[in-house]
């Protein structure tokens, strides 16, 4: 066997167990707060008080306009000059949650904003109230649309999970900068380590095509009903 396919060989189960234990759940984690943070800040944007309103646009505003990787260099680094100690993964939980939940606002504000006002009259008409809704008519029609891009934001997200190996977090790319240091192969390694992330982001891009066909289906049976 060629000395690189061997190399590759060795270095694959290590690499594959650093992204099961660290990169998918830190992808997934980050993803589901993000989201959750999204919401409440596009909502808040649309919906709620002025000074709500421009909390929600300073926090999007600074986390749109700085570098997630100085982001993260000033929740592991930073915060602890001023007491705040942690870990390098919860470090990394709060840095793409925080990334994520600013830019997911701006798409799912967007997304809110485009549905019809005639949706909201409608829902009022029948004796919703604004809660019910957002729950039953607005949010279901703005998902359709989200899908998306917020599939997208997922898919860089799992690349940019790599960015958490500069805060020590023993992620993939991590795992392969660590071989790296004892076999001197940067090529071959980090050649193996861009294909796992190739792999995984195909994965996933097949996922986002099944998904958005089965919501432009379910879009469809709307308009039908309508």
């Amino acid at each position: 066997m060629p000395h690189w396919l061997q190399l590759m060989a060795d270095a694959l189960p290590s690499l594959l167990w650093a992204g099961l234990i660290f990169t998918i759940p830190l992808t997934l984690l980050s993803f589901t707060f993000g989201l959750a943070l999204g919401l409440v800040t596009a909502l808040t944007r649309l919906f709620a008080v002025r000074p709500l309103v421009a909390v929600a646009r300073f926090y999007v505003w600074v986390i749109r306009g700085t570098p997630l990787l100085v982001q993260l260099f000033v929740i592991f680094y930073g915060l602890p000059s001023v007491g705040i100690l942690l870990d390098a993964f919860p470090a990394a939980l709060i840095g793409f949650t925080l990334n994520i939940g600013a830019y997911s606002s701006e798409i799912i504000r967007a997304v809110i904003s485009s549905v019809p006002k005639g949706q909201w009259e409608a829902a009022y008409s029948i004796g919703m109230s604004w809660r019910q809704a957002m729950i039953r008519t607005i949010l279901p029609q703005a998902s359709r649309v989200a899908v998306p891009p917020l599939s997208n934001t997922f898919i860089s997200l799992v690349k940019d999970t790599s960015l958490a190996a500069a805060i020590t977090v023993p992620e993939l790319f991590q795992a392969a900068q660590r071989i790296v240091a004892t076999t001197y192969e940067p090529l071959i390694l980090y050649i193996l380590a861009a294909i796992l992330y190739l792999a995984l982001s195909t994965v996933l891009s097949t996922l986002q095509v099944h998904l958005e066909k089965r919501f432009a289906r379910y879009g469809g049976m709307l308009e039908t009903n309508a």
